[in-house]
């Protein structure tokens, strides 16, 4: 089962409605609170409580939860409206002692990957970002004085009069790139990674650069191959801690590699060899990695046909 949506589809499904324009309004708080049916999703740093068992499941509660009297407006964010419901952020101090519910604990994204129902795994995704942002942002990047939020939560403004610099939710874009040539694809690997693993080549778009540029940089800085050709393929949101991965098939032209500090290693990889894989070699099913990987042997699949 799929956390993250590995890839963009036309026309998208929203997993929740957003209303944007409900962030706006001054008592949106206040109505949210009174409100019976909204659902407050509780989060302390970047843990959320969850509970785990019989299924990872998120673990809602409502506005009668002690954590939530007399609870800082500031610390909530407006999510929007999710499986028809408002839905609200709680922003907790980090260092609370007080114990959850039974059989509830605060728990990382990550390691919940691929067991939590889609939607829910996006919802993480989403009020994870936002807390690595508003936790990154106390202070103005411009005078350094404190920010205070603003728009539900959506919005950091400096405190400062004389300043007011207003700061918005940040996203670090990547592409993330499938190099084939002919029946070889080529995979690489970081030393971090369990033993055996290997993955489509990634890395940080620059600035003053467009998408398809960063595509051929970083595959010759990786490996030192050419790319040819690329084409988009799709996108996937990835909070750890702010990236939106750019997934892109490109042709290389094959030859020796030259790998630089970034990878342990890379090989071309022929496509009966990674269809044939086993556990632990390609990356997880929830990842656009291996999306790019599976849609390029159903293609093979459909050529030799």
């Amino acid at each position: 089962m799929s956390i993250l949506p590995a890839a963009s589809t036309f026309p998208a499904e929203p997993f929740l409605e957003r209303r944007g324009a409900m962030r706006v309004a001054g008592d949106w708080a206040h109505a949210a609170l009174l409100d019976p049916a909204t659902r407050f999703l509780l989060a302390r740093g970047t843990t959320h409580l969850m509970q785990l068992e019989p299924a990872a499941t998120i673990a809602f509660v409502d506005a009668q939860h002690a954590d939530l009297a007399n609870i800082d407006e500031s610390r909530l964010i407006l999510l929007g409206w999710f499986r028809g419901n408002r839905c609200v952020l709680v922003e907790l101090p980090g260092d609370g002692t007080d114990a959850p519910p039974p059989g509830t604990r605060y728990e990382e994204l990550r390691p919940l990957l691929g067991l939590l129902q889609e939607d829910e795994a996006r919802l993480l995704a989403y009020s994870r970002a936002l807390l690595v942002w508003r936790e990154r942002h106390r202070y103005c990047g411009v005078c350094g004085a404190a920010t205070t939020p603003r728009s539900a939560g959506h919005v950091l403004v400096c405190t400062r009069a004389s300043c007011g610099a207003s700061f918005f939710p940040r996203i670090d874009p990547a592409v993330i790139v499938l190099v084939t040539d002919g029946p070889l694809a080529l995979l690489g690997r970081q030393a971090s990674w369990p033993p055996g693993r290997y993955s489509a080549l990634a890395g940080f778009v620059e600035p003053g650069e467009s998408l398809e540029e960063a595509v051929a940089r970083e595959v010759e800085e990786e490996t030192g191959v050419r790319v040819v050709s690329a084409r988009y393929f799709a996108s996937q949101p990835w909070p750890f801690p702010a990236s939106l991965m750019l997934g892109f098939h490109a042709t290389g032209a094959r030859g020796a590699l030259r790998l630089d500090d970034e990878l342990e290693d890379a090989r071309w990889f022929r496509s009966d060899e990674l269809r044939a894989a086993p556990d632990g070699l390609l990356p997880p099913r929830h990842t656009i990695a291996r999306r790019l990987i599976e849609e390029w042997l159903r293609h093979e699949d459909g050529a030799s046909a």
